[in-house]
């Protein structure tokens, strides 16, 4: 099982995750971040971490959000790793539980 970064955090991208997982899995992209599904470990550190809840075990995904799990596995193969916690978007708190945001995303 892997965890998933899922929709919220598209223009969030808070970065508190990155910090406690050790064995960095999370890439980054412009506005979003992605677990590489190979290197998850399932220890869930990274759950409590992020400030807007964006972060699912694969099992717990919404189904609405179960498109996540392989979009994670594609941008994790294309972004570089992040492993140190990086300023929000100025904006950030504006996007928090704004639905649908996959429109937003840049790759």
């Amino acid at each position: 099982m892997t965890y998933v970064v899922t929709d919220n955090c598209i223009r969030c991208k808070y970065t508190d995750c990155v910090e406690v997982c050790p064995v960095d899995c999370f890439h980054e992209g412009p506005n979003f971040l992605a677990i590489d599904p190979e290197e998850c470990i399932d220890c869930s550190l990274c759950v409590p971490e992020c400030p807007i809840n964006a972060i699912y075990a694969e099992d717990d995904l919404p189904a609405d959000q179960l498109h996540f799990l392989e979009l994670n596995k594609e941008l994790a193969a294309q972004w570089p790793v992040l492993t140190e916690k990086k300023d929000a978007p100025a904006d950030a708190d504006q996007w928090d539980g704004v639905s649908n945001k996959l429109q937003y995303l840049e790759r």
